[in-house]
């Protein structure tokens, strides 16, 4: 693929366009903002509540498309709901009455407020101002089950991977999940994915996944880095996804500005203005 044929620039937000303070850097503003003037089409894919992301995404400076929940929320630059696609109730109420090891953080990704088991300081330090309020529940006396998403984590892996099976046993065919950090486990819709929601902003614009550039770090990022012209690949992702996905070339780590470094030194006419280091 031509990176000359590049028109859309799309990117995941954590362990991405983040560092690892959670926030964009400067320089990683900059080069976007040189982006926006030279008409690339950006789109930012998030596992991340819109709310929570919103508040990120507006410190860029310019407005994008907004892909959240893994595909099941998209909003226009102009912050219009586009498309919408929430989980099955009684499916939630099914999963949450399962034997989950209470050790787990189980969280509702709701409308306006995330719902929680337990307060969970790393899941806080994800924002940085709390536009997403967490609310901490007893998912045993909860009444309404309607969610955007389920998020469990856990500091071991194992854990996740267990409680994935688990639910799996029962829920093959209703849910799809994926792991946006080895500690990060999610579930949404079958239907949901950011490569689905990623296709339908394309399509409103006249432009395909042929002449888009990704970059993602987590396995919900997996189906938009390998449908896209190029798929790159964060040098802080997973081994075992950089092992998996082989063929798609690793770059520098989000603490690197991997993705703004990469721009600047391949997209014609961005270097030339914001030149750093090699990705």
């Amino acid at each position: 693929m031509s990176k000359q044929k590049i028109k859309v620039v799309i990117s995941d937000l954590d362990g991405t366009l983040l560092n690892s303070d959670h926030t964009i850097s400067d320089y990683t503003k900059s080069v976007f903002q040189e982006l926006h003037k030279q008409n690339y089409l950006i789109i930012v894919a998030t596992g991340r509540h819109h709310m929570d992301a919103m508040a990120i995404i507006n410190t860029l400076g310019f407005p994008v498309y907004l892909v959240t929940s893994n595909g099941a929320r998209i909003h226009s630059p102009q912050k219009e709901l586009l498309y919408s696609f929430d989980m099955n109730g009684d499916s939630v109420k099914s999963v949450l009455a399962l034997d989950i090891d209470p050790e787990i953080t189980t969280v509702l990704f709701k409308e306006t407020v995330w719902q929680t088991s337990k307060n969970n300081s790393k899941l806080n330090a994800f924002q940085k101002d709390l536009a997403y309020p967490p609310q901490v529940v007893n998912f045993a006396e909860l009444e309404d089950f309607n969610a955007i998403k389920i998020f469990f984590t856990h500091d071991n892996h194992q854990k996740l991977v267990d409680l994935k099976e688990k639910i799996l046993e029962s829920h093959l065919d209703v849910f799809s999940h994926a792991f946006s950090l080895p500690i990060c486990l999610e579930f949404m819709d079958k239907s949901v994915d950011k490569s689905v929601a990623i296709s339908k902003i394309l399509e409103k614009e006249g432009f395909s996944f042929e002449e888009a550039i990704t970059f993602g770090d987590g396995f919900n990022d997996e189906k938009m880095l390998t449908s896209a012209g190029i798929g790159l690949i964060m040098g802080n992702a997973p081994e075992n996804l950089k092992e998996k996905l082989h063929h798609l070339q690793v770059i520098s780590t989000n603490n690197e500005d991997g993705v703004a470094s990469y721009l600047s030194l391949n997209l014609e006419n961005i270097g030339k203005k914001h030149k750093k280091t090699k990705a």
